[in-house]
């Protein structure tokens, strides 16, 4: 969830109230005549002075009356980079994951688990596995059995298209005893939820 707030926008010789929307890659001002999207990697010159933000972008002076607080925490949250899928995901050369599915077949997914996956499950602290269909589904949960870790990454298609959703999945996980704590993108067209198997040795249950 981005940040909003309505506040007196300057921009250039012009004042007027607006509605300013931080999100993750991007800054929106909508008001009554002053209306601008602002990619956050082009705004310069970021500064706080008293209760303002300010900046420029595209040849533009933009200040925003925010309040000393705010202003300063959006600018923090500008200045920030976003966290790479890798870090979204917990996967480095100490947290290493198992993959089932066509992995490879998402460049963003791929270069995320680029030099941190592994073979060996009894080493992976996750599985990360790409399901399309129930069946994929089915035998990454066999495939997670022989992790280590608890966790376990289900990337799936986005949208209402997609042969199996998000709604499908979490019926199936949770009759398991799975429990469902984290959601991340993972390109344009998958999305990932991380779900926590439940303690004890019952998964001898899923073996063939």
């Amino acid at each position: 969830m981005g940040r909003e707030a309505q506040v007196a926008c300057t921009l250039g010789t012009k004042t007027e109230t607006v509605k300013a929307l931080l999100e993750s890659k991007e800054l929106v001002l909508r008001g009554p005549t002053l209306r601008r999207r602002f990619e956050l990697p082009a705004l310069q010159q970021l500064r706080v002075q008293a209760d303002t933000l300010s900046f420029t972008a595209a040849g533009e002076a933009v200040s925003l009356d925010l309040g000393a607080a705010v202003a300063k925490s959006w600018l923090e949250k500008i200045c920030t980079p976003p966290p790479t899928l890798a870090a979204k995901l917990g996967v480095s050369a100490t947290a290493r994951a198992a993959v089932f599915g066509p992995v490879a077949d998402d460049a963003e997914l791929a270069a995320a688990l680029q030099g941190v996956s592994t073979d060996d499950a009894r080493a992976a602290a996750m599985l990360v596995a790409v399901v399309l269909s129930a069946e994929d589904l089915a035998q990454a949960v066999k495939q997670h059995a022989d992790v280590s870790g608890p966790s376990l990454w289900v990337v799936h298609a986005k949208g209402k298209t997609a042969a199996l959703g998000d709604a499908a999945i979490r019926q199936a996980l949770r009759a398991r005893g799975y429990v469902d704590n984290k959601t991340t993108a993972v390109s344009g067209r998958l999305t990932a939820t991380r779900y926590r198997r439940p303690e004890g040795p019952p998964f001898v249950s899923f073996r063939p």
